[in-house]
């Protein structure tokens, strides 16, 4: 039988085996972590790569995926990093705090659409250029635009063949001047007098609907009445407004010259604006003279716009809860 010599003379051959093994195992370990392929096994079973993490979008020394449990790709194929969002900055009076509003994205799921602002600072509802002027004016102003409307009435009489001199005609200038003022003092109020504090926090989060608020406005393009109903609907977060608060705000923007597609609107965003609920849901069925009397003389069509927002708009089947409780799903 053949006989093996160690060193230490007490080793046996197993052990001497396993000896070599461990002596192969660290070569192929320094040269794995030295001039080999760079190249090399973490404790996890990811295999680092030592050579990459170039500008070629290679993955960094040592980066790990992010978790274990997604599939694992290739590491050139990177999600691009998502775009940072920019803020606008907007204008504000002199002395003012500037306050920077943030894009849509920014609100994320609480809101699906940035409304155009519709109350000004000072409570006033889309105030045009001579809104301010007229509310602010003294007696002898008021007196002065009576009298030139009165005039610009009687032009109109002369201008269609008639006579404003004779009896039937000798106050109509100075009554119409009054009626179109009321037509139009939606004009000069305030949202916040009319709202007057009336928000109450209720905890109440479920649908509030008034419908059938009869409404009355003038259209802008021919200044002829249009009129009809309209349905006004919101779910609460938390606080809940006067429902008489409700057909006054729709009232303040009928009394003015109008169109009903904007009118519909107007309502929805400026009771989102005051109240902040969930959501806020508008409906509004009219008849338009302008399309009764003249042009195409279709007396019976009737025009119905909407708006929604906030919930109404993201969720159907709240939304259709509403179209069905107001009577338009029929």
């Amino acid at each position: 039988m053949a006989q093996f010599d160690s060193p230490s003379g007490s080793e046996s051959p197993a052990a001497l085996a396993n000896g070599d093994e461990n002596n192969k195992r660290n070569k192929a370990k320094a040269k794995g972590n030295g001039n080999g392929n760079g190249r090399t096994r973490l404790r996890d079973g990811d295999i680092k790569d030592l050579n990459t993490g170039g500008p070629n979008g290679t993955r960094a020394i040592g980066e790990r995926r992010s978790s274990v449990s997604k599939p694992a790709r290739d590491f050139r194929d990177k999600p691009e990093p998502e775009p940072k969002r920019k803020k606008r900055r907007t204008a504000v009076a002199p002395g003012a705090v500037r306050e920077e509003a943030a894009t849509p994205g920014d609100a994320g799921d609480s809101s699906t659409r940035s409304p155009s602002p519709v109350i000004d600072f000072d409570g006033l509802s889309r105030p045009s250029v001579g809104t301010r002027e007229r509310l602010e004016e003294d007696d002898a102003q008021k007196e002065n635009r009576l009298a030139r409307m009165k005039g610009a009435v009687r032009t109109l009489l002369e201008c269609i063949g008639e006579d404003p001199d004779r009896e039937g005609l000798l106050a109509t200038p100075e009554r119409y001047a009054k009626a179109m003022l009321f037509f139009t003092k939606g004009y000069q109020e305030n949202v916040r007098d009319i709202v007057n504090g009336a928000i109450f926090q209720e905890r109440h989060n479920e649908m509030v609907i008034v419908k059938d608020i009869e409404v009355f406005s003038m259209c802008e393009h021919h200044l002829v009445p249009f009129n009809g109903k309209m349905h006004i609907g919101y779910i609460p977060a938390n606080a809940v407004i006067g429902i008489s608060k409700l057909p006054r705000i729709a009232e303040m923007f009928a009394r003015r010259l109008q169109i009903q597609e904007r009118l519909t609107k107007e309502v929805a965003n400026a009771i989102m604006e005051v109240l902040k609920p969930q959501g806020v849901a508008v409906v509004m069925e009219s008849s338009h003279l302008c399309m009764v009397m003249r042009g195409v003389q279709k007396t019976s069509s009737t025009t119905i716009t909407s708006c929604v927002l906030g919930c109404f708009e993201r969720k159907e089947k709240t939304r259709n809860e509403f179209l069905s409780l107001i009577g338009v799903n029929r």
